[in-house]
């Protein structure tokens, strides 16, 4: 008998049908999420998940599901599955990293051209017809070019924003856990900077880093006070590495320029402080979303499932 999986969220036919050869599979196409209890209940008799950030994988719902045996994830980041639970059940966890590298890399740059530019505060100045022609101070922005660029984070993202920042002759420091060798910095162009000094010296912030209890709030009102009043924040990681709150009330205050944000605390739900704020871009989790990207991510994760459940060592194994 072929072994079974149940995919969450919808995903495209062609990943569906390269399940179907191996398994038999279960599809939750309506892409509503779906309750806890629902999950459970449809996972309980299944070998195989392919699960998405809005599903929560821990060990309540794993006891609900003796037989299982890998939790595929659509994404690089797996915050949402308790990695630990799944390797004391002998769940093997995988996730989909180096596909999306790019198109996350893409949007981290578009929301410093979208926030320097004013681009959607200017869309909106337009659409509401309030634009009574060209004058010399109207919706001043910023100048990426030649700016010093900040990144936390430079892994592979981190270094696919950096080879895009020296694209508009950016000046580009990094902080990360570990320092990258020289060979890395010079070919990329990088500067190693401490955390404090990173802040302070960028005039474009952009977080690329794993959500982690090390990585929660990493940035919140101590930090932002750190930051040029001219600064920009770009959080194209996780929500929860930024404190919201005290986010807002810097945005509020002016004692950073700007925000572009792709992520947010408790996402969906999105603090309502943000809304009336103008000096801040707000886009719904779109780093990878690239059809090409999103069809490969779901791909990735379809091919991690049927090696475990063939008895082959997935391409992307994250408990080794």
């Amino acid at each position: 008998m072929k072994p079974k999986v149940l995919v969450t969220r919808e995903v495209f036919d062609e990943t569906l049908a390269f399940l179907a050869e191996h398994c038999e599979v279960d599809a939750n196409q309506a892409d509503v999420p779906l309750a806890p209890a629902d999950l459970a209940r449809r996972l309980a008799d299944k070998q195989g998940m392919l699960c998405c950030l809005t599903d929560r994988v821990d060990d309540p719902l794993l006891a609900a599901a003796p037989a299982l045996k890998v939790v595929a994830n659509i994404a690089v980041g797996y915050n949402n599955i308790e990695v630990p639970a799944c390797t004391a059940r002998g769940v093997a966890v995988t996730n989909t990293p180096g596909v999306l590298d790019d198109s996350t890399a893409d949007l981290a740059m578009a929301l410093v051209l979208a926030t320097a530019r004013r681009i959607t505060e200017s869309e909106a100045y337009v659409r509401a017809g309030d634009w009574q022609g060209w004058h010399l101070k109207q919706m001043l922005g910023t100048d990426v070019h030649h700016a010093t660029l900040g990144v936390f984070g430079m892994g592979r993202i981190g270094q696919a924003i950096a080879k895009r920042a020296r694209g508009f002759d950016m000046r580009v420091l990094y902080h990360n856990r570990t320092r990258l060798d020289a060979a890395t910095e010079r070919a990329h162009g990088l500067e190693y900077r401490s955390k404090d000094a990173l802040l302070a010296e960028s005039d474009f912030v952009v977080l690329q880093v794993p959500y982690s209890p090390e990585t929660h709030h990493m940035i919140a009102a101590a930090e932002l006070k750190k930051m040029k009043r001219s600064a920009v924040l770009i959080n194209s990681a996780r929500g929860g590495v930024v404190d919201d709150a005290a986010l807002i009330a810097a945005l509020t205050a002016g004692t950073i320029r700007a925000a572009g944000l792709d992520v947010f605390e408790g996402e969906p739900k999105l603090n309502p402080g943000f809304l009336a704020l103008k000096n801040v871009v707000l886009v719904p989790h779109i780093g990878s979303s690239t059809e090409a990207t999103r069809r490969a991510m779901a791909m990735t994760a379809a091919k991690n499932a049927v090696a475990v459940l063939t008895g082959q060592r997935p391409p992307n194994l994250v408990n080794r």
